[in-house]
């Protein structure tokens, strides 16, 4: 039997389909495991339609970033036996205070980092950080990176994956989501920031078959100032807002996906499907390491490694042709890596195991 424990995860949002939609894969996963959750977000408005269910489900408080400083309501709640800092973020001083106040002994404390291939990461995955100033002095918090070997912390995954998606009717979400599609026509759905080769993509859609989804938000707004200078466009729709599991049955449905950030990376290679990723831009162009990084663990071959450098405007070029024969050797390669990433222990599993 698991243990029984409570977890705090803290989740400040830059982008709300990423930061949040990772902290929430994580609690819906720990709570499938019988644990219990709170957590604490400083704008939960994303899930009102990424996670509708939430504010039934049991064994989970969703709170206000600004609580954790309010010393009266820390006083109300019980102490967790786990805090997580996602994606680097600060816990409130306010929060740590009380914690150290009211502790005999400190609670796990897990800095759950950014997702990266790169080489540095086996290294730096469970290492202590002594706490060396504030309440919380003397202390240690513990890096745990998220990964794709077996030497880091494993992706999210949930045990009823592969069940889920062999009961996934396929053949009717694609009726229902693109009902003109032709026989011969590829569905494609387009979850991206605003990619250099946006225009190029969609300029060699038209006159095919294809049929292009477009989620909302940025996606949707890229797409719709790129088609203001074409005088021809492609088949294409918008799709609404949906909860995660139907961000997965998209990805399952499609034949080629585009994604973007941490989340839907992950949930890209599960779904098996050939994707190209939009890595989130960075000024210091950091990005450009970590895509090269993850690109050269898929081993992909060339024309899907020039595809991306494309995509992220890492390198000028063409579009390359999405014709049967590239599109099949994607496939096999990330049919390869989503086997070989089967295999391995996936992180929520590993946090629990972690905490003794």
């Amino acid at each position: 039997m698991k243990t029984h424990r409570l977890w705090d995860i803290f989740c400040t949002v830059i982008d709300n389909h990423g930061d949040l939609g990772v902290c929430w894969r994580l609690t819906r996963q720990l709570l499938a495991q019988g644990q219990s959750v709170r957590l604490w977000v400083d704008d939960a408005s994303a899930l009102v339609w990424m996670a509708p269910d939430a504010p039934a489900l049991p064994n989970l408080q969703v709170l206000p970033w600004s609580d954790a400083s309010q010393s009266e309501v820390l006083a109300s709640l019980q102490a967790a036996d786990v805090w997580i800092e996602a994606f680097g973020c600060n816990l409130p001083e306010t929060f740590i205070a009380h914690g150290v106040a009211t502790r005999q002994h400190q609670p796990a404390w897990i800095n759950l980092e950014y997702l990266s291939a790169e080489d540095w990461v086996p290294r730096m995955h469970k290492m202590p950080s002594p706490v060396m100033s504030g309440p919380a002095k003397g202390w240690t918090k513990t890096f745990f990176y998220p990964g794709f070997t077996e030497d880091t912390g494993g992706l999210l995954r949930e045990s009823d994956l592969l069940e889920r998606q062999q009961r996934f009717d396929r053949a009717a979400w694609r009726q229902k989501h693109a009902p003109d599609l032709a026989p011969d026509g590829l569905l494609i759905s387009l979850f991206c920031y605003e990619p250099a080769a946006l225009p190029q993509l969609l300029t060699q859609l038209v006159g095919t078959p294809h049929h292009l989804l477009v989620t909302p938000g940025r996606p949707l707004a890229a797409v719709q100032q790129a088609l203001a200078s074409m005088p021809v466009h492609p088949h294409w729709s918008a799709l609404p807002y949906t909860n995660q599991n139907g961000f997965d049955e998209m990805l399952w449905a499609c034949d080629l996906n585009f994604v973007r950030g941490e989340d839907s990376l992950v949930r890209a290679l599960w779904a098996g499907q050939p994707f190209i990723w939009h890595i989130y831009p960075q000024d210091d162009n950091a990005h450009h390491d970590k895509l090269e990084a993850f690109l050269e663990w898929m081993q992909a071959p060339q024309s899907l490694r020039r595809a991306h450098r494309v995509w992220n405007g890492i390198e000028v070029g063409e579009w390359p042709s999405l014709n049967a024969e590239t599109l099949q050797i994607w496939i096999q390669n990330i049919q390869t890596k989503r086997h070989q990433l089967s295999g391995q222990t996936d992180l929520v599993t590993q946090l629990i195991k972690f905490m003794g």
